[in-house]
């Protein structure tokens, strides 16, 4: 936007400080729209930048939703194939020793002699994997709003909750969820290979039978159940990990939508004031060329006024 005043009115403009005034009001109003069309303009950005990673957080958290529920899902079938087994035929707690004297095979041996394998062997026998470490305190406002949303209430007041709670508090409990996560899974991974291996193992022992072994038959079946049992206790918490997960990712959903509403309300705000700032232009534009120029230089001069005023107010307090 460009404010030119013709020769003809600069002729007609008194000399003294008001005319001066008079003059530089179209010019100081064409500033004043145009910043505040500048940050009209920002405010739609920043508006549609949030709009924008808020759809980026809620895939997230759909991934996080994904697995808590295939992990759910796996956990159960462990379960019903595990009750299967022990409704089926009769299992026992198993046997250790008789497992480590059927294993041969260097690399078997090998994997039992290890402390992998020794947590694997720990873990058939109690069902319990290593424990990780508990979660850090949280901040008060994440854990109420996670609150709310445990127990479905409306976003209304999930968003009353969250208010004061800061981005950066949010990232940092995303963060120590994220590595809880990893670390659950940097503890029962070499577990699950070693029973890998074991059961691997396992079934080429008992290929190698002419004859099916009473024994062996018994020992595979008992390794089975207590595999079984492991696995659906490590489906369950990693399952729960991840609910933790995309809990945070839904609160940062929600945070980030909160956030592009005020910006696009601001936005809205400031354009506004950028129109009342144009008609300051004209009517200034129109005090030069006419008679009664101080009752149109005093409407300019207020629609300058309320312009900055409303744009001051947007700015702190919007």
């Amino acid at each position: 936007m460009k404010t030119t005043i013709p020769d003809e009115l600069k002729a007609d403009i008194p000399a003294n400080k008001l005319g001066k005034l008079f003059a530089a009001t179209p010019v100081i109003m064409t500033v004043i729209a145009t910043m505040l069309a500048g940050l009209a303009s920002s405010e739609m950005t920043r508006a549609q930048y949030d709009r924008s990673l808020a759809a980026q957080q809620q895939s997230k958290a759909g991934d996080q939703w994904s697995f808590f529920q295939a992990k759910k899902l796996r956990s159960a079938l462990q379960r019903n194939t595990l009750d299967m087994v022990e409704n089926t035929s009769e299992v026992h707690p198993l046997n250790v020793e008789g497992l480590a004297a059927l294993l041969s095979s260097g690399k078997a041996q090998a994997v039992l002699a290890s402390d992998d394998g020794k947590r694997a062997l720990k873990a058939l026998q109690t069902g319990e994997l290593p424990q990780i470490p508990p979660a850090p305190a949280m901040d008060a406002g994440i854990k109420a709003a996670l609150d709310a949303l445990h127990e479905a209430k409306p976003d209304a007041t999930v968003l009353a909750l969250l208010a004061p709670v800061s981005e950066k508090s949010l990232a940092d409990a995303l963060q120590l969820s994220e590595d809880r996560a990893r670390a659950s899974d940097a503890a029962t991974a070499p577990i699950s290979q070693a029973l890998d291996t074991i059961e691997k193992e396992l079934v080429r022992q008992k290929s190698l039978l002419s004859v099916p072994d009473a024994a062996v038959t018994v020992l595979s079946r008992d390794f089975t159940a207590a595999r079984l049992r492991v696995n659906s206790v490590r489906y369950d918490t990693e399952a729960r990990l991840n609910q933790a997960v995309a809990n945070i990712y839904e609160l940062q959903v929600r945070k980030s939508n909160v956030s592009a509403e005020r910006h696009h309300n601001r936005s809205q705000r400031f354009f506004f004031g950028m129109l009342a700032a144009q008609m300051g232009v004209i009517i200034a534009t129109f005090a030069m060329a006419a008679k009664q120029r101080n009752l149109l230089w005093s409407l300019a001069a207020g629609a300058g006024v309320v312009a900055i005023a409303f744009a001051v107010y947007v700015y702190l307090y919007v």
